[in-house]
């Protein structure tokens, strides 16, 4: 089974593809850490990835699919993969669409994990981070014993620019616009599956294995 987890920052996806990939025993593909593996082993792609890094501009889509296919020409993802992080644009979509049809392959389902931008911004703006130990904490899923201290430290906990309330809502925003056209995409072509991201872990992950049956 070839699957796309498609969901906004901190709808869950990590979560539920790492466990959903267990299930079928298929690994989870996420395109961040396969640029970090690429970059720190300096292979040719990674070289490549790094110089547009480095120089502020985004890694182009053709780029990006190539170290996708590499990955997925690898021995465990012969049974199938959860892709998450990728694609997040229609371009995107449509370049992963042609590669994977020019080796005789295809997406075979794309689950969109729905929660709103309410939820979303209070999983995501309730983050905080000890400055010395770098522990995450949530307020609501997982505060510290003291507000605002870590349990470890005792340190001020602070919190990081992309994680303020504002910055979560225009992060978001871009999000979405990107998102809809994409979804759309695998709409048409009959893949999509909704699942509600909001409800409890075990539940969303049991909507998620029925919506792939």
């Amino acid at each position: 089974m070839r699957v796309i987890l498609l969901g906004a920052p901190g709808a869950g996806k990590g979560t539920q593809a790492g466990k959903i990939g267990e299930r079928l025993s298929v690994p989870h593909i996420a395109t961040g850490d396969l640029f970090r593996a690429a970059v720190s082993q300096g292979t040719e792609l990674g070289k490549l990835a790094k110089s547009y890094m480095d120089q502020g501009e985004l890694v182009p889509d053709q780029v990006t699919v190539r170290m996708l296919l590499e990955r997925l020409s690898q021995p465990d993802c012969r049974k199938g993969y959860i892709l998450d992080g990728f694609p997040r644009t229609l371009e995107q979509a449509q370049a992963l669409d042609t590669a994977l049809a020019e080796r005789g392959d295809k997406v075979d389902r794309t689950i969109y994990l729905e929660v709103s931008e309410a939820e979303l911004v209070r999983r995501l703006s309730g983050r905080w981070i000890c400055p010395v130990c770098q522990t995450p904490y949530h307020e609501v899923t997982n505060p510290p014993r003291t507000p605002r201290r870590c349990d470890k430290e005792g340190a001020a906990l602070y919190q990081r620019d992309d994680d303020k309330p504002e910055t979560v809502k225009t992060r978001l925003a871009v999000y979405f616009q990107q998102t809809v056209p994409l979804i759309q995409h695998y709409a048409r072509q009959g893949l999509l599956r909704r699942v509600n991201g909001e409800k409890e872990i075990q539940q969303v992950e049991r909507e998620m294995v029925t919506s792939l049956r």
